[in-house]
């Protein structure tokens, strides 16, 4: 049976709980615990913050999923002073599933553009789970050139199990949108970064990966298909989903190690969704350092060096 939802918080809660109860019924027997349940806690502690410094790849996949992870709404609103959305591809219609306009960071006019998954189940249907149309790729290429006319630089945010693979999707160029984008990013002339705030997943977050620096949170995941996918085309067996994560290298320190990813944005214990203005400080931070040596590189070899780093990563070390 495959695990769906990673619970070890849960459980941990439920435990503080117990604790909480052992000291109230102490209380009332007139029994001072309160030493012996300050080392349990310190311990339990520990404990946790030694589970989270060692989550197996499978785990921050889940983690990565996790319901009440900030979404990419939640960064630009945090992260920026103030943004106008934009809506639509100027062809079919506007798909929520990807968010975008322009914004101001750090006193700069930046644009910003993100997948959004939703936060419960109302909002995530609205927003398709994070799974773009074509359309919404097509919103994506309008305001990539529109930064590139109005030079402002682009700020991505990725977090989408992948681009929505329904029958419609197909018929109105599904593969197209997203080879065009990806075209369109490879050749901007302004500086591009993307962010993995959660599950980076097939092409539909490659699509949003062509940057200047990738910069990956610390239990975000970048893969070229999902585990559940691979264990299924590849071994036709889904109970080999933990094994197969193993094997795909989608951690954020796999994907430094292979020079994929250019920076991890450390997340606190638990996960960014329990200290989510911390996640987002150290974020802030790393923006504006990678911006400010962007924002000086001459636009050719902006190019250039984009063209490079994905070259790079088609090279195999025997």
């Amino acid at each position: 049976m495959i695990k769906r939802q990673f619970d070890y918080e849960d459980k941990y809660q439920k435990l503080q709980e117990k604790m909480q109860e052992l000291l109230d019924l102490s209380e009332t027997m007139q029994l001072d615990l309160s030493n012996e349940v300050d080392i349990l806690n310190s311990k339990m502690e520990q404990i946790r913050e030694d589970k989270y410094l060692n989550l197996t790849p499978w785990e921050k996949v889940l983690l990565s999923r996790h319901i009440e992870r900030p979404t990419s709404r939640d960064y630009i609103e945090t992260l920026c002073d103030e943004w106008i959305e934009l809506h639509g591809d100027r062809y079919f219609g506007d798909d929520p599933a990807i968010i975008g306009g322009i914004a101001e960071f750090n006193g700069m006019a930046v644009t910003v553009i993100g997948h959004q998954k939703g936060k419960d189940t109302k909002d995530q249907l609205l927003h398709n789970f994070g799974m773009p149309n074509p359309e919404g790729y097509r919103k994506v290429e309008r305001l990539l050139r529109q930064a590139e006319k109005f030079k402002r630089p682009v700020i991505c945010f990725i977090d989408t199990p992948g681009a929505y693979p329904g029958i419609g999707a197909e018929e109105r160029g599904q593969a197209w949108a997203i080879a065009q984008v990806l075209m369109t990013m490879s050749a901007l002339k302004i500086p591009v970064i993307s962010v993995v705030i959660g599950e980076g997943g097939s092409g539909g977050a490659l699509a949003l990966g062509v940057a200047d620096r990738m910069l990956m949170l610390s239990n975000a995941v970048f893969s070229v298909a999902s585990p559940e996918a691979c264990a299924s085309i590849l071994w036709k067996d889904l109970d080999r989903v933990e094994e197969m994560a193993n094997v795909l290298k989608i951690t954020a320190s796999d994907l430094m190690d292979l020079g994929i990813a250019d920076e991890i944005i450390g997340e606190p214990v638990g996960g960014a969704h329990l200290d989510f203005t911390a996640t987002a400080e150290r974020l802030r931070k790393s923006l504006q350092i990678n911006l400010a040596f962007l924002i000086g590189q001459n636009p050719i070899t902006l190019v250039e060096q984009r063209y490079e780093k994905v070259r790079k990563i088609t090279r195999l070390n025997e």
